[in-house]
């Protein structure tokens, strides 16, 4: 595939039936950057500790935690995550419990892969909208397929821990991000220490030309 604009994404796919699962994710991972698969609502959760997926696809009939409850989760949890819903079930009686849970698209079983492939593109479409359009703050601007931050178009060089605390603080830039999620997603399976976060947001302050972080003592920091 010469030009595949779907490469850079990431995706967590949940589904029960192992067979399902397996083949779908051994495609998806031809096309895109980074695929994890789950079995249910539970793992799909843990998995969601360290990993930031653009996109989820989840089944909602799974056992040890359905798809409603692991998105009214999700959803509970602040994260804003492009999802798509997997059912064999078109009533609507069967989907209302998700109707104010930001349902991206749905896919009735059973999986066609040229439909899967139609909706990624589109979910894509609407993230490139998002982060294209994204304003920040006090003339920064954030190019997030080249990992690039700017003011008034001069470019700050940032290091792979600060690149990813800043994308996170811009991912949730109407409220504060807790300490927890910067352990969960900026050091992932290292320990974050209270030097060690202070001594990130202490460089990243130096090199920014005006500082747009505020930290909020005992709960994180957040966007100015």
């Amino acid at each position: 595939m010469s030009h595949n604009p779907l490469k850079h994404l990431s995706i967590l796919f949940v589904e029960d039936e192992d067979r399902i699962r397996k083949h779908i994710t051994n495609s998806l991972r031809y096309i895109v950057q980074d695929v994890q698969e789950a079995s249910n609502g539970k793992e799909a959760l843990e998995i969601l500790k360290h990993f930031s997926p653009d996109i989820i696809i989840t089944d909602l009939e799974m056992p040890v935690m359905n798809g409603v409850d692991f998105i009214k989760t999700i959803r509970n949890n602040g994260l804003d995550t492009c999802v798509v819903v997997l059912t064999a079930h078109t009533n609507n009686e069967y989907l209302l419990p998700l109707i104010n849970a930001h349902i991206e698209h749905y896919i009735v079983k059973p999986i066609r892969f040229e439909k899967m492939l139609h909706i990624l593109q589109l979910c894509n479409a609407k993230l490139t909208k998002l982060k294209d359009s994204q304003d920040l703050p006090k003339g920064y601007s954030y190019d997030w397929n080249q990992k690039m931050l700017s003011y008034e178009n001069q470019q700050i060089v940032l290091t792979r821990k600060e690149i990813a605390f800043l994308e996170l603080l811009f991912q949730n830039m109407h409220r504060i991000v807790t300490y927890d999620e910067f352990q969960q997603h900026v050091w992932v399976n290292a320990v974050m220490t209270d030097d060690a976060i202070r001594s990130l947001v202490r460089n990243l302050r130096a090199k920014l030309p005006i500082d747009i972080i505020s930290n909020l003592s005992g709960i994180g920091y957040k966007i100015e």
